[in-house]
């Protein structure tokens, strides 16, 4: 009797466990996710480029929220790489611009990165820029 009881609270605890699991991920998959910045592109290959030339890539956004976005900041990470963005408010529907400049000073491969921050959320957006320098 005392083996019966046991075998019938581990069937017991085990429904709920798994009732818990299923429920858990339904909740999970069934509302998809809109980001609120849709970039077009995230990376920019240049290929190779002159030194001594500086190139720049655009990188361009549709605000998918029901408010006007600002990019509040937009850095590059290093000072070889230079950053410039849509200074006004993006209305709802519409595109923003950031451009990466790179300088071109030093020969030979290079990966880089811009950092936006805008009002849209919390969070940064790393965009990359990559090439080749050649003389």
């Amino acid at each position: 009797m005392k083996n019966l009881l046991i075998v019938f609270l581990l069937s017991v605890c085990c429904a709920f466990s798994v009732q818990a699991q299923s429920t858990l991920s339904l909740a999970s998959t069934s509302a998809p996710e809109v980001n609120a910045i849709a970039w077009d592109a995230i990376t920019h290959n240049f290929g190779n480029i002159k030194h001594q030339q500086p190139k720049t890539a655009s990188f361009s956004f549709v605000n998918n929220t029901a408010e006007p976005v600002v990019i509040t900041e937009a850095k590059g990470s290093c000072g070889c790489t230079v950053a410039s963005y849509t200074k006004q408010a993006i209305a709802p529907g519409e595109e923003g611009v950031v451009k990466a400049t790179y300088n071109a000073a030093k020969l030979g491969a290079f990966n880089k990165t811009v950092t936006v921050k805008t009002t849209a959320n919390n969070e940064w957006q790393q965009l990359k820029i990559t090439g080749v320098v050649v003389d």
